[in-house]
Parts: C-alpha cells; structure tokens; sequence
C-alpha cells in the first residue's frame, strides 16, 4: 500500500495517495496489534503464567505445544528486533511488539502529501509524528530527510528561531540519542579545526583550502548553507562564513570526487578550470543548481569581507564577476568591485 501510494502521489494524484499511505498506517497498526494479541493469548495461558519474563522458557512452551499463532508473532518481531536485543524477557517482547505499531514511512508520505496540497499545519503535525518514530524507520540515516522537512516548514512560516534550532540539530546532531551527523564542525577538537581550516583560506587562498580539504558529507550541506544564510541575514557574519565555508568545501568536493572518477590523473588548480570541465556536465551542473553553488558563494565573499577578512573574500567576488556561469550572482559581483554587505528584509 505505501508503495502504490507513492505512485499515486508521483503521477500528482494526491487524494488517492493519501488514500493508500492511511491504508498502509492502518494496516500497520492492525498488523501489530493482532500479532501483539496472539502473543498475550498465549501468556495468558495458566501454564505459561508460571514462566514470568522468561522469554527462553515461553518460547520452549511454543514449540513444545505447536502454537503457531504465538510462534508466527515472535517471528514476525524477530524479522524487525534482534532477539538479543529483548535480555530473554517477555516484557520487552511486549514493548516491541506495541512499538512497532507505528509506521513512520507512511506518516512522512502523508506529510508530503498535504505539503504537496499547500497544508503545511497538517504537514508539520505529520512530519512530528514520523520523527517521533524515527528509530522504526527502516531506510537508515532517513530520519534526517524528515527533520529537512520540519526545518523548511519552519522557515516556511518565519519561525527562525526553532528553524534555527531544527538546523543546528542536523549539523550538530542530538546530545540525548548520540547522534553525531558532522564530526569535523561539532566532533572532538572541532573548533581547532574550523580554525585550521579558516587560516588557510584566509592565509594562502581558495586554491590551497580546496587542495588541502576534502568533505563530501553531503547529509549536513543543506543544513549548513541554511544557516550560513541565516546568520549572514542577521549580521552574525563570523558563524554565517563558518557555516557557508562547510557549504562550499562540501559542494566542491562532490565536484571534484566525480571529475576524478572520469579523469583519474585530474589536479584541482583553481575553480576557473573545474568549472570549465563542470560545463561539458549537465549531471553536474544540475548539482550546482540544486546547492545554490554560486549563491553560497556570493554570501561566503560577503560574509568573510564583513569579517574582515578580505583575500578569500576577493578572490570569490572576482571568480563569481569573471564567470559566465553565474547569473545573478556574476552581474551582481561584475556591479560592484568589492562584496556589498546586505542585509535582507526576510532571512534567506
């Protein structure tokens, strides 16, 4: 059912798609709650009453007395649960089973669908219940695609302070899960390497950062380049140029891995020739698009100027100025011999 319902909903045909991705919920629930009931059917048992938690002890019961229905729950929770995980108790076999009541793959496409209907209240309160299930989604790493979509709501509606917060929690990842999603911006000794990082770009130029670094954690761009935006919106333009900085290392990366994957003996030399070798590549150019390549670095240049920081930041305003690739972006630079410090109405 959720898969017809993403068919649905890809084909635009929101009212069946809901349709299906309610069905797939309630279908869940149903499941889980029959198998949870055929379970406690068999506990109920006066012989099996004596066992208490022992989960090893129930089991033998099972497939000593031929209880199938029983038999077919713990399977089916075995599939979803490693068994070691349960301690042998009976108790947490029960918790499992009730917890995988909730199907957070179909609250997330029921989400997306009153998203893509314009109900972004009905959307957020839909997008909250898939994170509140998150641990049970079966893609890894997709609960970060759900706090994504909290963010934009957020941000949808002006709400920067918990945009804000939602944002920082993807970079930063969560203090009471251990979820550590950038370990070179929020790991151990982080800030010496920000630092690090800093002073060569400051120092020795954009030739010598992009040889030097390489980051391709392409989970965190999105989050750093919002907020990089963010903070440069609100005149924070030291963090703005931390967070744009991870942006553009990130961007630059991903370019430079896939042109090395084509051209094995290639050397990055400086952005004039990757983009010249970008240019022949719809698939890449399509990526620049899609990470505001050349916006990330029209706000970086400003934000660094703004921090005082002025080679890097020139050094970015003439390529944007030079470059015939870079729309806005370039006539905005080619208007202005330095980087012009703005300050937008709405944060970006």
């Amino acid at each position: 059912m959720l898969e017809q319902g993403k068919f649905h909903f890809r084909s635009g045909s929101y009212g069946n798609a809901l349709i299906a991705f309610e069905d797939a919920r309630r279908g869940r629930f149903d499941q889980f709650s029959r198998l949870e009931q055929d379970f406690i059917r068999l506990l109920s048992k006066s012989d099996v009453r004596r066992f208490g938690d022992s989960l090893e002890f129930v089991e033998r019961y099972i497939a000593e007395n031929h209880e199938n229905e029983a038999a077919a729950a713990l399977l089916e929770l075995y599939n979803l649960v490693p068994k070691n995980s349960l301690n042998g108790s009976v108790r947490r076999a029960l918790e499992e089973l009730d917890r995988h009541k909730v199907y957070p793959e179909a609250e997330y496409w029921i989400a997306e669908t009153y998203r893509a209907e314009g109900e972004l209240a009905l959307a957020f309160r839909q997008y909250e219940r898939a994170w509140e299930g998150r641990t049970l989604f079966e893609t890894p790493g997709f609960e970060v695609e759900v706090l994504y979509q909290i963010t934009n709501i957020h941000r949808l509606r002006r709400e920067y302070v918990e945009m804000e917060r939602r944002a920082r929690e993807i970079v930063e990842g969560s203090s009471s899960s251990g979820v550590l999603r950038d370990r070179l911006w929020a790991g151990p000794a982080s800030n010496q390497t920000r630092a690090a990082m800093m002073r060569i770009l400051e120092n020795e130029g954009l030739g010598r950062f992009l040889t030097i670094y390489r980051y391709n954690n392409t989970i965190t761009e999105r989050a750093h380049r919002l907020l990089g935006f963010f903070y440069y919106s609100s005149g924070r333009y030291i963090p703005a140029a931390e967070h744009l900085m991870f942006a553009f290392l990130i961007q630059n990366t991903v370019l430079i891995e896939d042109i090395l994957r084509r051209e094995y003996d290639y050397r990055f030399t400086n952005l004039d020739d990757l983009l010249g070798r970008i240019s022949r590549r719809p698939d890449l150019e399509a990526f620049m698009d899609e990470t505001e390549y050349f916006r990330t670095i029209h706000f970086l240049s400003a934000a660094l100027y703004a921090s005082g920081k002025p080679r890097p930041s020139m050094e970015l305003w003439d390529f944007l100025a030079s470059s015939g690739m870079a729309g806005e972006w370039g006539e905005r630079a080619r208007r202005n011999r330095t980087p012009v410090i703005e300050r937008p109405v709405e944060a970006p």
